[in-house]
């Protein structure tokens, strides 16, 4: 692979996160995720490219002969292939060499129950998103006492990208101005019609995607992207959740409208049945010097134009971390963005 030249710093930051790496890998365990899955796949290749995580142990399925199967296709020992999740907890909490963390990769109304019970095992908890399928299982979940400090970590994979970092601090330095309206958009295209296959039965399922459905799937992302970088806080909102597809029970188009503390106004739309947009989540915060206008679909690139200066056009990439002393795991001039980073590269991403 071509790369870009590196100063001495860059080069030695990259020697000690080498030799970090030759240190003993975090190992984890992996509840979901077996064969004919989505977002399991894509946690393990982002840990592998981290380099500091080791996949040890799994329930990868609620059905015994996928579970063994997928777990004989990942290498993992038999030993540590489990078939329920419940045991998979008491078993690795009580070995020596045990999981640190665990990553629930399931449908939603399979949320709660493995968190609550690796919680309380002393097993730190990585989730997809949303926490639970219920607000009532939410607030349960609130309410449990980890035992030996164990960490419940809740995953929004797009605050990784180096360009919404760089977005966040340039809000926070007041670069912008004060910030007088906000939108955020989240198109996809893959429900545009009544489609028949596993990811898309479950997440228009109301008993296994809870009440929400476009909204909840990822609505949450652009709303948390929204929140992560502008760091405003919601007054009030109006929200108009839209099922376009006959027969389907849960929204596939959503808009709001949101007010927020100290007078900015913002819009968010979600779809997941826009023709031509196969992951297009963009934001645009207009203060009142200038606007930050950022892309998903080129997350390394944004234009910055200004009220009354020639605008800026920010290339992002690792670069932008590395020059704040901030730890990516890819140095400048190699990647620069991953189509879709899982929560356990972005843990790594943020942990120095």
């Amino acid at each position: 692979m071509l790369r870009a030249p590196c100063s001495t710093d860059t080069l030695e930051k990259e020697n000690n996160l080498m030799n970090n790496r030759r240190k003993r890998k975090i190992p984890y365990g992996m509840v979901g995720g077996g064969q004919g899955a989505f977002i399991g796949y894509v946690h393990r290749i982002a840990a592998r490219l981290d380099g500091n995580f080791e996949l040890v142990a799994g329930a990868l399925s609620s059905r015994p002969e996928i579970a063994n199967s997928s777990a004989a296709d990942l290498g993992l020992d038999p030993a540590r292939a489990y078939t329920d999740f419940s045991e998979m907890a008491r078993l690795e909490a009580a070995r020596e060499n045990g999981i640190q963390a665990v990553v629930i990769v399931t449908p939603n109304h399979m949320h709660f129950a493995p968190a609550k019970a690796f919680l309380e095992a002393g097993i730190h908890v990585i989730c997809d998103k949303p926490i639970t399928a219920r607000l009532e299982e939410a607030i349960e979940l609130a309410r449990v006492k980890p035992k030996n400090g164990a960490k419940f970590l809740l995953t929004h994979n797009y605050t990784a990208y180096p360009l919404m970092r760089k977005a966040r601090h340039m809000v926070a330095n007041g670069e912008l101005g004060k910030i007088r309206v906000v939108q955020v958009e989240y198109p996809q295209e893959w429900l545009t019609k009544d489609v028949e296959n596993k990811q898309a039965n479950w997440r228009t399922d109301p008993a296994k995607s809870g009440i929400g459905g476009c909204i909840g799937d990822i609505g949450t992302h652009a709303y948390n992207i929204l929140r992560f970088v502008t760091g405003l806080q919601t007054q009030s909102l109006s929200a108009d959740l839209t099922s376009f597809v006959s027969g389907r029970k849960l929204d596939d188009n959503v808009h709001i409208m949101m007010r927020f503390e100290g007078g900015a106004r913002g819009m968010l739309w979600a779809s997941q049945v826009a023709p031509g947009c196969e992951n297009g989540l963009q934001l645009r915060i207009y203060g009142e010097k200038a606007v930050w206008n950022g892309v998903r679909i080129i997350p390394t690139r944004c234009g910055i134009p200004h009220s009354d200066t020639p605008g800026s056009f920010l290339r992002g990439g690792a670069k932008l971390l590395w020059a704040k002393g901030c730890r990516c795991v890819f140095p400048p001039g190699t990647l620069k963005a991953i189509w879709k980073p899982s929560p356990l590269f972005t843990m790594s991403l943020l942990r120095s």
